[in-house]
């Protein structure tokens, strides 16, 4: 990963900064939180920093945890992962992301339909 991924991906951390806000309201001790889970502390504290990203089976269990919606952290983690994955490519971002809203919503009008 080069600095400047590193530097946005740094500065990423929704579901991070959520799951640590949770935790932290439950006055649940990151070390508590990461042995419930079987995860290494270290890596629990990476995930709330956005240094690293749990994986989706991961993101339920953390959801499950901390009693909260599901949706609302899987939604949180694919921002970031979304955000990380353009983020190598911002003069183009805008664009892609527009091609995707647009394939989005034909996807969605010929399920519906």
């Amino acid at each position: 990963m080069t600095n400047s991924v590193k530097s946005i991906f740094g500065q990423l951390g929704n579901f991070g900064q959520r799951i640590r806000e949770l935790r932290e309201n439950k006055g649940i001790l990151l070390r508590q939180m990461a042995a419930s889970l079987e995860i290494d502390t270290a890596i629990m504290s990476k995930f709330e920093r956005g240094e690293r990203k749990p994986n989706r089976e991961q993101v339920k269990r953390i959801a499950r945890f901390l009693k909260t919606d599901k949706n609302e952290l899987l939604t949180l983690w694919l921002a970031d992962k979304v955000q990380y994955i353009i983020s190598e490519e911002m003069s183009l971002a805008e664009e892609a992301l527009e091609i995707v809203k647009r394939n989005i919503k034909d996807e969605t009008r010929t399920h519906t339909d």
